[in-house]
């Protein structure tokens, strides 16, 4: 049974940073295909960050070079490091995490998020 359980929202002001954990259970984290979503208002649900299970990472162009996807094998866990957040990034994040993918179909933008198979509850982010 695998659980992933995110934390570390809150609210923050623009420009500050954040770090965003997803704790995993029940699984290794260097296994998986994995990713960073969110759901901003009025918005679909986007895949701003994905790592692949050879710990390559990508990321769309509204979080690059400000947002850090990475693993941490000692705690089992996948990060967000956020920095210079704007009031764009307010949004619901969500971890996830799918096996049996290939790196190059991991890494590609804008995946669909029904191929996830396991996904956390979601932490809040909001940016004023």
């Amino acid at each position: 049974h695998v659980q992933l359980v995110e934390s570390g929202g809150g609210s923050v002001q623009a420009g500050d940073s954040l770090q965003l954990s997803c704790s995993v259970s029940g699984a290794t984290v260097s296994s998986y295909c994995l990713a960073w979503f969110r759901r901003r208002p009025q918005r679909v649900r986007e895949a701003m960050a994905r790592m692949s299970v050879d710990g390559v990472p990508t990321y769309d162009d509204s979080v690059q070079g400000r947002f850090t996807i990475s693993r941490d094998s000692a705690k089992n866990a996948l990060i967000l490091q956020m920095n210079t957040v704007n009031p764009g990034d307010s949004a619901m994040y969500y971890c996830a995490a799918r096996g049996g993918v290939l790196p190059s179909d991991c890494l590609r933008s804008d995946p669909n998020p029904a191929v996830f198979r396991y996904w956390g509850q979601g932490t809040q982010v909001t940016v004023s």
